[in-house]
């Protein structure tokens, strides 16, 4: 398949690598000029030029004003008959918002970090039409291991919201159980080690149990971008008429340490604000 491939970040670029050794055409486009030279595949000089011979655009940008920015030019440009799958994570209603513009949509944000993204692991919770979500399976079967249609246009990014609550209250727990551990005077990998075996076990445990007790915080996923998405689940809680309670205390712990100046780490540096509150 000819896809453009527009954001080349983190997430972006080995998630468009993944494309080209599966034998896709990949024509990828990204504002830094860093990123767009590590790409190994083709490139273009904007999101418009991208998209001009695709079959199939696919987007992975930070927030809902880039994803704006960005679809004119993909709406305008492209051929009749482009499919976008825009698998940033945004707002619910800038996804409903851009499948107003005359190109067939899926709003198809994804879970699993960078670490997924290179694995080509990823979860890809889907909205969007039926027709349109088989039309890009193919695609979504290199980039992920889970794919899910979840309903229509935003009920995809309505998914990554709820995934992003509980990524952001675990981060928090297991951070109060590596303090309640050190402070115990209990060896907090050996501690975490059983937890990971346990009911309390979790992906993250997995992941991010043993960089988080060494204070290791290179990001996978900055803070900065999971107090964008603590944001949109508090703005979807409101919108539908539902109380969140702990929804609001994770992003208020989230908002602490960027306040502190940590957004550029990973989200697990959450544990820093549990420090902070322990110091």
């Amino acid at each position: 398949m000819n896809i453009a491939f527009v954001g080349l970040g983190i997430m972006g670029l080995p998630m468009a690598t993944n494309l080209i050794q599966a034998g896709h055409v990949v024509t990828g486009f990204d504002v830094s000029p860093a990123r767009m030279a590590l790409f190994d595949g083709k490139t273009a000089a904007g999101a418009g030029a991208a998209v001009a011979e695709a079959d199939l655009v696919v987007t992975m940008l930070p927030d809902s004003p880039q994803v704006e920015e960005a679809a004119p030019e993909i709406a305008a440009h492209g051929r009749p008959g482009l499919l976008w799958a825009d698998m940033s994570t945004i707002r619910p209603e800038t996804a409903r918002w851009a499948a107003g513009l005359g190109v067939r949509t899926l709003d198809a944000p994804v879970s699993g970090g960078e670490r997924g993204a290179i694995d080509g692991t990823l979860s890809i919770m889907v909205g969007g039409a039926e027709a349109d979500f088989a039309a890009a399976l193919p695609v979504f079967r290199v980039l992920g291991k889970t794919i899910v249609h979840v309903g229509p246009v935003g009920a995809g990014q309505t998914v990554k919201a709820a995934n992003q609550l509980v990524v952001g209250g675990i981060y928090g727990l297991v951070a109060e159980a590596i303090v309640l551990l050190e402070a115990s005077g209990v060896d907090p990998g050996k501690g975490l080690d059983v937890l990971a075996g346990g009911l309390a076990g979790s992906r993250i445990l997995d992941l991010k149990r043993k960089s988080m007790i060494a204070r290791e915080f290179a990001p996978g996923f900055r803070i900065d971008l999971h107090h964008k998405d603590m944001g949109i689940a508090v703005a979807a809680a409101r919108e539908a008429g539902v109380a969140l309670p702990l929804t609001g205390q994770v992003a208020q712990l989230v908002a602490a340490a960027r306040a502190q100046g940590h957004g550029s780490l990973d989200h697990s540096a959450l544990l820093k604000v549990i420090e902070r509150l322990n110091s």
